[in-house]
């Protein structure tokens, strides 16, 4: 469901909306997630790797997304590492814990390597894997998104180090307490490795895409694009650069403190609203499902 542009919109959000304010819905726990806005540079400036989930996934279905999925426990274990270290990446990322931080830099890069077959490590600090193609990796990888794998241990088994410092923190969104599927999702920039390509190696898409941050927001203001508010957010801030590494440049500047949609009763109507993001705003009739529309 969309609203005038591609903003996905469920349909039991307003009657859920309504359930939350009324003290009738109890918010279940957001988990843990990592997503990556992969890039690299083409024909006027950067472009961002996206894949098009099925609609027949129960989260977003039919949405435009990047690279990500939750962080499985295992992500804590200890890896090679390479770039800052725990301490500080447990400082930019607000994390509790190093644990914490770990396991969603590691999610990070497992998933990314899950669903666009793309590794960001090597076999040292210096040196990133530049193919990742081949009938190994391929059994590899399917043992990661299968958890028969841990993703230590494949890291391990290949003599290969985490190259942290190839990812860039650059946004954290919560999920809205009235969804029933909730994730605390942790957002990082990184450039494509030489050598490495994409592909679409996910279950959850039916198509991949690299495009212009430009192009897919364009496409979303016209309602062909459907995308979650994080999702256009980010590629509307990506225009602003000219080229991948300047994104990755502005990266360490960025604010992380997490954006949570909120749900208020005013005057009849229930406005729905993203802090910080009033282009999301939308005003449902408190007695139905009605039209939903946005800030006019």
């Amino acid at each position: 469901m969309t609203s005038g542009n591609g903003q996905w919109y469920p349909a039991e959000w307003p009657e859920r909306i309504r359930a939350l304010a009324n003290g009738e819905l109890t918010p279940v726990g957001p988990r843990r997630a990592a997503t990556v806005l992969l890039l690299r540079d083409g024909p006027g400036g950067p472009a961002v790797h996206m894949l098009r989930r099925r609609a027949s996934m129960a989260f977003a279905g039919g949405a435009y997304a990047y690279p990500g999925g939750s962080v499985d426990p295992r992500d804590e274990r200890p890896v090679g590492w390479a770039g800052p270290s725990l301490a500080d990446w447990t400082r930019r990322l607000g994390t509790a814990d190093e644990a914490s931080a770990q396991a969603l830099v590691c999610a990070a890069v497992r998933e990314t390597f899950e669903e666009a077959g793309v590794l960001l490590a090597g076999p040292s600090a210096e040196t990133v894997v530049a193919d990742t193609t081949g009938d190994d990796w391929e059994a590899d990888r399917a043992a990661l998104v299968a958890r028969e794998l841990p993703f230590a241990d494949f890291l391990a088994r290949r003599g290969l180090v985490l190259r942290s410092d190839l990812l860039h923190g650059w946004a954290r969104w919560i999920t809205p307490e009235f969804e029933s599927r909730r994730f605390d999702t942790w957002f990082f920039a990184a450039a494509l490795p030489q050598g490495q390509r994409t592909r679409n190696a996910s279950t959850e898409a039916d198509r991949t895409v690299w495009i212009r941050p430009e192009d897919a927001a364009a496409g979303y203001d016209r309602g062909e694009l459907l995308m979650m508010p994080p999702t256009i957010t980010m590629l509307r801030e990506l225009r602003a650069y000219g080229s991948a590494a300047e994104a990755l440049a502005s990266a360490g500047e960025r604010d992380l403190t997490p954006v949570l949609a909120r749900a208020e009763l005013r005057g009849g109507e229930i406005v729905l609203s993203w802090p910080g993001h009033d282009e999301f705003t939308k005003h449902i009739p408190t007695g139905g499902a009605g039209a939903v529309g946005g800030d006019s």
